[in-house]
């Protein structure tokens, strides 16, 4: 276990005051990293409070069509881990809340563990996620995280084992990321796994905020689903909203207005 982190004082402030946390998802260098920056400043502007930049790479297999597509549309307007590490500093010289990057363990890798964790840290970086790197293999990462004071955030299913879950709330870092349904990610309009027991299996092994993603698609669902933990992730909502509008003017204003309203409906289902 890190120290107590930003991340972990950010959620725990909102649960001591009765409230729900928004962690909002985009791609970095989706249309592009000056967008990127923009967006960011703009969720942040609108309540978020955890946003995730997703790293693009080319074989992201636990993301459905909307983030897949995005992970291409940056690849292909030249985003780099290297290109992103710089947008990070760009966006948290103005930006409130913490960030965190959420990527597949082989861009990683390839940039050298070492120097990574350094230079997120150094670019105002509080924590990771990386979807495909099982707890048996993640020590080399998360002890250099640990030293650089980046949180290694977990992801539990809710096939996920009571041994397993306690293996890995052993080791959790920052909040435990709860994904709401077996599969990718991607906006559903019903979400059939028992949340309020999944989760509750969860808390019996860990004290850290619970957070549940994957699968959210409106406000009025985040608020139904924010009883059973502490936070709300909205990942392809927001993602669909930034392919919809592309490069336009629109694109901010709708990212900024589709944000409020999922801060409006946590902060309203939990007065």
């Amino acid at each position: 276990m890190s120290s107590y982190s930003v991340i972990e004082r950010c959620l725990d402030k909102l649960r001591s005051e009765g409230k729900k946390g928004l962690i909002t998802f985009i791609t970095a260098g989706d249309p592009d990293l000056d967008s990127t920056v923009d967006l960011a400043l703009r969720m942040d502007a609108a309540g978020a409070d955890i946003i995730e930049l997703g790293v693009p790479f080319s074989d992201p297999l636990a993301d459905g069509p909307v983030i897949q597509q995005s992970s291409g549309r940056a690849l292909a307007a030249g985003a780099t881990l290297v290109k992103i590490l710089e947008t990070v500093k760009k966006i948290k010289s103005s930006c409130r809340a913490p960030l965190v990057l959420m990527g597949y363990y082989n861009p990683f890798y390839k940039f050298g563990l070492e120097k990574f964790t350094n230079e997120a840290a150094l670019a105002g970086v509080s924590g990771l996620i990386v979807p495909d790197l099982p707890l048996e293999e993640s020590g080399p990462l998360m002890d250099l995280a640990v030293k650089e004071g980046l949180d290694l955030i977990p992801l539990v299913s809710p096939v996920s084992t009571e041994h397993r879950l306690k293996g890995i709330a052993a080791k959790a870092q920052g909040f435990v990321y709860c994904v709401s349904v077996t599969g990718v990610t991607g906006i559903r309009k019903e979400i059939g796994t028992d949340i309020e027991s999944f989760t509750g299996r969860v808390r019996k092994h860990t004290s850290l905020p619970l957070a549940i993603g994957f699968g959210i698609s409106n406000p009025e669902q985040a608020a139904w689903m924010s009883k059973y933990c502490d936070a709300i992730v909205v990942g392809s909502a927001i993602v669909k909203v930034i392919a919809d509008n592309g490069s336009s003017i629109a694109t901010g204003p709708a990212v900024e207005s589709l944000t409020r309203e999922f801060k409006t409906a946590l902060l309203n289902g939990t007065s």
